[in-house]
């Protein structure tokens, strides 16, 4: 089973939760990608501007980093809207793999709406929605749903991990 995983989707989506149910499940350290943005990054998005690729270059750096940094296996949240992301995450961690935990637009908003004190407000999602760009076939991940609980995800996410362990 790979090591490295990558716990993806738009703001609240769940990654927090997931990644760290997953790593408890996995015996994995887990981290939340956020905690690795510059404090710019954090201004910027909690003033509703959305983030521009020069913004996130660095923050994806410092994702792959963290995983190379863990070479016995690690878990970390991190958006990975679009397949460049997810390209600049792999040439540090070739074996990473994408869980992507998504749902309905309402579904999604809902629970940013709901989210108290978090630096991203619901009117971002819409530009995260335009952003993402799904795995391709040629990338190692799957989608979850969202609208299962937590438990279902991590359960459904730790049998694909050991179906597809390659």
């Amino acid at each position: 089973m790979s090591k490295h995983i990558v716990v993806m989707g738009v703001s609240g989506s769940g990654k927090s939760t997931v990644g760290a149910m997953l790593g408890e499940a996995l015996e994995l350290p887990y981290k939340d990608g956020d905690d690795l943005h510059t404090q710019n990054n954090i201004d910027k998005m909690a003033q509703g501007i959305p983030l521009s690729d020069d913004d996130r270059w660095p923050w994806l750096q410092h994702i792959g980093e963290w995983l190379v940094d863990h070479p016995d296996g690690g878990i970390i949240g991190c958006s990975s809207l679009k397949r460049s992301y997810r390209d600049k995450i792999r040439e540090y961690a070739p074996d990473a793999v994408f869980i992507h935990v998504h749902g309905s637009r309402d579904l999604l908003y809902s629970r940013m709406s709901e989210r108290p004190g978090h630096f991203m407000p619901a009117s971002l999602l819409d530009s995260q929605l335009e952003t993402l760009e799904e795995l391709r076939t040629d990338e190692r991940g799957d989608v979850f749903d969202i609208a299962e609980s937590p438990s279902e995800i991590v359960a459904n996410a730790v049998a694909w991990l050991k179906d597809h362990d390659n």
